[in-house]
């Protein structure tokens, strides 16, 4: 299944992305189907084809959690945001709340 997600580019403690339609079991760094933007997170700096990313999600591809909210935020899409990652649990808490 295709994916559009981020693909790492730039230096050594300064990553910036492309924004890539690729397959979901690819490497990160591997090959990908089609560039359809890019993402700076130091400056905050989104731009992504609008047509391009709306003819792909019309075809079936789905967007990673991230991607799918810098869209939202961006306005590329509508829709709720995703839940991207959550904070772990330490093992201390979970146990206390089992045992309630």
């Amino acid at each position: 299944m295709l994916r559009l997600r981020l693909q790492r580019r730039g230096k050594k403690n300064y990553a910036t992305y492309r924004v890539v339609v690729a397959d979901q079991r690819a490497p990160v760094k591997g090959k990908f189907v089609a560039d359809v933007g890019f993402y700076n997170p130091h400056n905050d700096e989104f731009k992504v084809s609008a047509d391009d990313v709306k003819e792909w999600i019309g075809k079936g591809v789905k967007p990673t959690p991230t991607v799918h909210n810098l869209l939202i935020d961006n306005k590329v899409i509508t829709g709720d945001k995703a839940t991207s990652w959550r904070p772990k649990v330490k093992k201390s808490e979970e146990s206390a709340e089992k045992e309630e």
